[in-house]
């Protein structure tokens, strides 16, 4: 027996006259933005795009030559490309993972603490506001086997301990610099998530004899997907395009480069303009797939968390 045909309206429901309101009110708000960012990077971008399909050296400028699509076929097949963009992406899910733990608890901290809330909160977000090169030069002491205070702190470890002298160490000391800056950003976003969340939500399933996992599996978790998401989302992304700390602790060397680092040795220094347009246009495609990746990850539907549509 077949089942009856849905109707329209039943496959697509109408969206209440509420949420139209707010659409057109959220493209109103962001259109000036839009524009804006359009003006600003419509330009650089084209002008990557355009210079990408060229060999172009910065040394010998009279001899750029039309190569289409050669560049990219260039990079795609070089090992030291697929190289780097294993590291990066290893950078991005470990830095994001932690900071997204350690970030919880931090928000959880400065949600619940009641005593000295203004103090807590300045303090946890201290780091964030520090300039990253400042921070990555200090992480890039403490980690120095000849004067760094890190390997005095951990008693496994030989005190001549060269951090920076193999890869795995160095991607790890990288990390740590970048969770320890970045970690107060996570926090920050999940603290305007835990502040949406019902707290008459929270006292109902006390009242239902829930623990404490229980709360936080049933109703506090559930409940901040979209501020989740949009914490992971600007992680990511930022991760992703990691540089500053690459620059000052290692320079790029044992194999700790990432895609940014090597777009930007192949323009700024070796002055290949084609090749490094190229490299920033396949950074750039990669980013929008990250984004799309996780946008369908999470499935956040804003208007069915309001009870509408």
């Amino acid at each position: 027996m077949t089942a009856p045909p849905r109707s329209e309206g039943a496959a697509k429901p109408e969206l209440s006259d509420r949420a139209r309101a707010e659409t057109r009110l959220g493209q109103r708000l962001v259109a000036p933005a839009i524009v804006l960012m359009l003006v600003v990077t419509a330009f650089p971008m084209i002008r990557a795009l355009y210079l990408s399909l060229f060999s172009y050296s910065l040394t010998a400028p009279e001899d750029r030559e039309f190569v289409g699509l050669s560049n990219y076929l260039t990079a795609l097949t070089d090992s030291l490309f697929w190289r780097d963009t294993f590291v990066t992406v290893l950078y991005m899910l470990v830095t994001v993972s932690v900071e997204l733990v350690i970030g919880f608890v931090f928000a959880m901290v400065m949600h619940r603490v009641v005593f000295a809330r203004g103090v807590i909160r300045t303090s946890i977000l201290i780091p964030y506001g520090i300039i990253t090169v400042v921070s990555g030069f200090a992480w890039q002491f403490a980690f120095s086997f000849q004067n760094g205070f890190v390997n005095d702190w951990l008693p496994f470890l030989d005190t001549d301990f060269n951090w920076f002298g193999d890869t795995t160490p160095a991607v790890i000391a990288i990390m740590v610099s970048e969770i320890w800056k970045t970690t107060p950003f996570m926090s920050l976003l999940l603290l305007a998530g835990l502040a949406q969340v019902s707290e008459d939500m929270i006292e109902a399933a006390k009242v239902d004899g829930a623990t404490w996992w229980q709360r936080l599996w049933k109703v506090i978790l559930p409940n901040m997907r979209a501020a989740i998401m949009v914490a992971v989302l600007f992680r990511a992304l930022d991760a992703y395009r990691i540089f500053d700390n690459i620059f000052v602790m290692t320079s790029g060397a044992v194999n700790t480069e990432s895609i940014s680092f090597l777009t930007y040795r192949q323009t700024i220094e070796q002055f290949q303009l084609g090749i490094g347009s190229a490299l920033s246009v396949l950074l750039f495609l990669s980013v929008l797939v990250i984004a799309w990746l996780i946008v369908k990850l999470f499935k956040v539907d804003l208007a069915a968390a309001r009870q509408e549509g």
